[in-house]
């Protein structure tokens, strides 16, 4: 019998994935949560065929969520279904140990099912456009953009400011000291040769980050 763990913030998203999976895999066992932190608490008690989550939701990123999973769950496999364009998360995501990387907006549900299919076949679920861009990774045909120069926690907190957040909201969000967000946003202004919060949100309009 297949096991499920779903992790959204969203109870429409749970109740939906759960259904459709439970359609397709009649006798699975399907486990919903809303955080981060609660779906590492579920994922450690119990053995799962495939854990699908959110990348954004309350409390720890989920890049930071990912690594973790898979430093205490090797072996289990997690499909990251997100509201982010895959420039901005999917070759995190599969450099994170994740087995695939959907959109929300663009999934459909055969694509999902697809992935899930492929993921519990023993395979990752790449698709062609996350393919070619690590394919150009690995030849280094390609210089990386400044954003691509950020840690994933460096990335998580550019996201937050060029959403216009203040230091201090960011520091709320993140449960971290104002002074550890300063410290981030100077290594990103650094890294990326710019020069206030301003440069940061014309950046991330110019390249599309902002969804």
């Amino acid at each position: 019998m297949y096991r499920f763990l779903i992790a959204d913030d969203h109870a429409i998203t749970r109740r939906g994935i759960k259904e459709l999976l439970l359609e397709t895999y009649t006798n699975a066992d399907v486990v919903d949560v809303m955080d981060a932190g609660t779906l590492l608490n579920y994922a450690i008690k119990e053995n799962w065929s495939l854990i699908v989550s959110d990348i954004s939701m309350p409390g720890q990123s989920g890049l930071e969520m990912l690594s973790e999973l898979k430093k205490l769950l090797p072996k289990t496999p997690v499909l990251i279904l997100s509201m982010h364009s895959e420039e901005e998360y999917a070759i995190r995501v599969i450099k994170a140990g994740g087995h695939g990387y959907l959109t929300k907006d663009g999934a459909v549900e055969e694509e999902f099912l697809k992935a899930v299919a492929t993921i519990l076949g023993g395979r990752k679920y790449i698709t062609p456009s996350v393919a070619e861009r690590l394919a150009m990774e690995v030849s280094h045909d390609i210089e990386k953009l400044p954003h691509e120069l950020l840690s994933d926690r460096e990335f998580h907190v550019f996201k937050l400011l060029a959403q216009g957040n203040s230091t201090g909201e960011v520091s709320a969000q993140l449960s971290l000291s104002v002074n550890t967000i300063g410290t981030y946003r100077r290594r990103i202004l650094e890294k990326m040769n710019i020069k206030n919060n301003a440069a940061i949100v014309t950046y991330a309009i110019n390249h599309n980050l902002l969804s």
